[in-house]
């Protein structure tokens, strides 16, 4: 896992724990426990094989916490563990997955990152470089983003908007999305964050099912002003017995099956937008970010063909 920016780029320790998992057996975790400087070892050394020399120099400081390797700043730059800094993008290149959290103020040149050594890795070894990244809601929305979802080369993981995590004893008490645990741990959480990923899981291939009809309640569906599609409020009332193009939430994405809507485009990218750039419209009233979409499969036909693999 490479560490992404913060405003002050240092690099992290990274640690491997269970003692917090409730599905754990005790005999499992002191297993675990007792083993776990070897994954470490083994990790460094296969790591360090890869790196430039001067990635793989001893500290002569004491960490406070077990490190794979150290990761130091290009000169004079202080950017230890920024994703753009040599060491960082050495680890990149011997990797064949990224998990982490890149700061979401650079969430489009992160992405572009990984896609770019994606394409160079797969050029060059026939391998994929997978991720699993959190960011925002919104960065669904940003052009180079949506382009990548449209292209089905990155889609959402299998959770959406909720992310809860640890913060320091000395961080001030909320008034929402803050609580302390029994051990007296401080922890926060968004409602607007979800997971982006190129890694193909069950729920990517559910089958959205609705009781929603156009035909019975057309004047729930109104036309934009400015673009031929219907606009649909909530997912859960897109109407299946409708063919044409449909514009739905950007949370859509948390439901969508590849194999049975089409992502037609976004409201203000789609090429025939007679207002490229701008929002669509309903009597006049600007509504929120729509995802463009058309229904290429009945749920009777992927039903049929779930049957057919079993």
């Amino acid at each position: 896992m490479i560490n992404a920016p913060t405003k002050r780029c240092r690099s992290r320790s990274l640690s491997l724990s269970l003692s917090n998992s409730q599905t754990q057996s005790q005999e499992t975790l002191k297993a675990f426990e007792a083993n776990k400087h070897k994954l470490f070892e083994n990790f460094r050394a296969e790591l360090e094989s890869g790196l430039p020399k001067e990635s793989t120099q001893k500290s002569t400081k004491s960490p406070k916490h077990p490190k794979l390797f150290e990761i130091t700043e290009d000169k004079g730059l202080n950017n230890a563990g920024d994703f753009r800094s040599k060491d960082c993008i050495e680890l990149l290149k011997l990797a064949d997955i990224v998990v982490t959290n890149p700061p979401f103020s650079l969430f489009r040149e992160y992405v572009a990152q990984l896609v770019e050594y994606g394409e160079k890795k797969k050029k060059e070894s026939g391998k994929e470089l997978n991720f699993v990244i959190l960011g925002n809601q919104n960065a669904i929305t940003y052009k180079e983003i949506f382009k990548l979802i449209k292209e089905n080369k990155l889609w959402l993981g299998r959770t959406l908007s909720y992310a809860a995590f640890k913060v320091p004893n000395y961080y001030e008490e909320r008034s929402n999305r803050f609580w302390i645990d029994e051990n007296g741990q401080k922890w926060r959480s968004f409602g607007n964050i979800c997971w982006f990923t190129n890694l193909t899981h069950k729920k990517r291939n559910e089958i959205l099912e609705t009781i929603a009809s156009y035909k019975k309640n057309p004047e729930q569906y109104p036309k934009y002003d400015n673009y031929d599609a219907i606009n649909v409020d909530k997912t859960i009332e897109i109407p299946l017995d409708y063919d044409g193009i449909m514009g739905v939430p950007i949370t859509f994405l948390d439901k969508h099956n590849p194999k049975q809507f089409e992502i037609v485009g976004i409201d203000r990218y789609v090429a025939d937008n007679p207002n490229y750039g701008k929002r669509f419209s309903i009597n006049g009233r600007e509504i929120y970010a729509r995802i463009l979409i058309r229904k290429i499969a009945e749920v009777d036909e992927l039903r049929k063909l779930e049957f057919e693999k079993m």
